[in-house]
């Protein structure tokens, strides 16, 4: 009678309000791992195997489109972002990705299945055709933009604001740093900067990282154009004032890694 009195005093939570869910008998229900969804497949590598054995056009196709297209799709996708290859003529990663897959596909019936697996023999051609992609297009914003420093000078810029949580990914709070860096140099700016052009300049750079993460990845790129285009400054000039300002960021990065602040009135 006891045990009896004792069962029916014991509160019983629903499921829904615990989180917890039970099987049949009363034992805690396991979840199963979530798997990663493999895209480059076995199938896909024996897919490759038998499109080159195939002579049938039609059916070549049905083995292309069903079985491979999609391993090349999301490859190209993973080898672009990985690398960060952004310089591009296309408006979008979509775009690209269809020109880099295509070429694989145009490589396709060069694949000897003793030369290792499919995977690695077309990540490395896809990587090495968006080397020679990006560098080319890399080359002709050079000589558009007229920027003779703009490899030393994408430090303090474009790896800011194209990768705005690049220094974040490492202190604690995601935009802490970089806000802390724009609070800095707006407090100080006509200190920094004593000559109002060079001001007016590193006003306009400053608001590129105010605005960091709405702009589009493709006008990031072209930073320097548009730097010029606000300022009507010349690169001597531009470059003068992101050399200035990329000594301050190092100042400030140096006081937050060491005493995990930045003091704006220093």
């Amino acid at each position: 009678m006891e045990i009896e009195i004792a069962v029916k005093n014991i509160l019983i939570v629903p499921q829904e309000e615990t989180g917890v869910q039970f099987t049949k008998k009363g034992t805690i229900r396991k979840r199963k791992p979530k798997e990663k969804k493999q895209y480059f497949t076995q199938d896909t590598e024996d897919a490759i195997i038998e499109y080159l054995i195939e002579t049938d056009l039609i059916k070549r196709n049905k083995i292309y489109n069903e079985r491979i297209d999609y391993g090349f799709h999301k490859l190209t996708e993973n080898i672009i972002h990985t690398f960060k290859f952004y310089y591009t003529e296309v408006e979008t990663i979509a775009e690209l990705q269809h020109e880099v897959t295509s070429f694989l596909l145009e490589k396709l019936h060069l694949y000897n299945q003793d030369k290792g697996k499919a995977f690695s023999y077309f990540g490395t051609i896809a990587k090495r055709y968006l080397i020679l992609y990006n560098n080319k297009n890399y080359e002709k914003l050079k000589s558009k933009a007229e920027v003779e420093a703009i490899d030393e000078d994408q430090t303090i810029v474009l790896n800011i604001v194209n990768n705005s949580k690049g220094a974040d990914d490492i202190l604690m709070g995601e935009n802490y740093f970089i806000d802390k860096f724009i609070a800095y140099v707006n407090l100080h700016l006509f200190r920094i900067f004593p000559d109002p052009e060079d001001a007016k300049t590193a006003d306009a750079i400053i608001q590129l990282f105010r605005h960091r993460e709405s702009l589009d990845i493709f006008n990031k790129k072209g930073i320097y154009i548009y730097i010029r285009e606000q300022t009507d400054q010349d690169t001597p000039q531009i470059t003068k004032v992101i050399k200035s300002l990329k000594k301050v960021h190092h100042r400030l990065l140096q006081q937050y890694l060491n005493y995990g602040y930045v003091n704006l009135n220093y």
